[in-house]
């Protein structure tokens, strides 16, 4: 994959509204929705970009969210009317990055490109329309943190499990009505008055449950803290499910068994715990971003997912005179 996969970006003036995300800035991204941000400014430094599209094994769509939440079809057109790479596909070698949702539901009101072309989101439900699974590629989403990850024990992990977030679902809801009062399961209501990190360093395992959409940065912070994570979202597609085996690090558990929560966790042995801990410290390298981009981050993650799926569709080509 370093040596053969090739992005084409499609260039954009100044000027244009339509994509602004590769004009060059001094901040780093930071927030939820930190990915989207960090694949950009990491693609345009990498060795993957070709300035020849012919030797190009997909095509990058470098939108801006805000500009083209409310006239997609128009960037579309615009690629199909100055370009002809799009029509010699149907779409099925472009992709698009967002980690927001409001790229998702833009995308969703050009069918060609949901159907066609894939899709690298952080909001990757079965649930939801629009998302292909095997096509399209769910990211994950991580909150940037400084420096090298904590290393904590699990035998200095004092509570079985923890969470703290907003009720803005049904799941959360469901999660605190079961365990809010409970002396081994930690339920929050809203913020911590002490630090996050310590409740993620203090916990053996580490609740993902979904509030508007199915992705939060949860997931990512268990990962960087070393608390296994416990993903309880219906229908989610995990973040590079089709390379790694979530089984081996963290447990997913149906919804409808969160009054089971605590008879699941004390039902892994200390044996077992001991393996999910150390396969999660293995994998963090993955769930992380760099700029510049090192081996086997988040970065490299997605591009793997790409380079998988080059040649997958392959349209026949149209009928010429000599075929006739």
């Amino acid at each position: 994959m370093n040596r053969s996969l090739k992005i084409f970006v499609y260039p954009h003036r100044r000027n244009e509204s339509f994509a602004h995300a590769l004009l060059p800035v001094d901040f780093e991204p930071s927030g939820n929705y930190a990915s989207e941000g960090y694949f950009f400014k990491t693609l345009v430094r990498s060795h993957f970009i070709t300035d020849d599209p012919s030797e190009a094994d997909f095509f990058f769509l470098p939108f801006s969210i805000t500009a083209l939440r409310n006239d997609p079809k128009r960037y579309v057109s615009e690629i199909r009317r100055r370009y002809p790479f799009w029509d010699s596909s149907g779409g099925a070698d472009h992709f698009y990055v967002a980690c927001h949702s409001t790229g998702r539901s833009a995308m969703s009101k050009t069918p060609e490109v949901t159907v066609n072309a894939i899709q690298v989101v952080c909001s990757a439900s079965y649930f939801l329309p629009g998302y292909v699974a095997h096509k399209d590629v769910s990211m994950p989403q991580i909150w940037p943190r400084k420096g090298a990850p904590p290393e904590v024990r699990s035998t200095q992990r004092s509570k079985l499990a923890f969470f703290a977030g907003a009720m803005n679902s049904r799941v959360r809801q469901q999660l605190l009505v079961s365990w809010v009062n409970d002396s081994e399961i930690f339920v929050n209501r809203g913020r911590l008055p002490t630090p996050y990190s310590e409740a993620l360093l203090s916990s053996k395992f580490c609740l993902h449950a979904k509030g508007f959409e199915v992705n939060t940065a949860r997931i990512g912070d268990a990962v960087f803290y070393g608390c296994v994570p416990v993903v309880l979202a219906d229908q989610y597609e995990l973040p590079f499910s089709d390379i790694l085996d979530w089984r081996r690090f963290a447990v997913v558990v149906a919804t409808v068994d969160i009054p089971l929560l605590k008879e699941i966790l004390h039902g892994i042995s200390p044996e077992e715990y001991e393996a999910l801990h150390g396969n999660l410290l293995k994998v963090r390298k993955h769930f992380q971003w760099h700029l510049p981009a090192r081996d086997y981050d988040v970065f490299h993650m997605v591009m793997y997912e790409l380079w998988r799926r080059r040649g997958a569709v392959s349209l026949p080509l149209p009928a010429t005179a000599a075929d006739a």
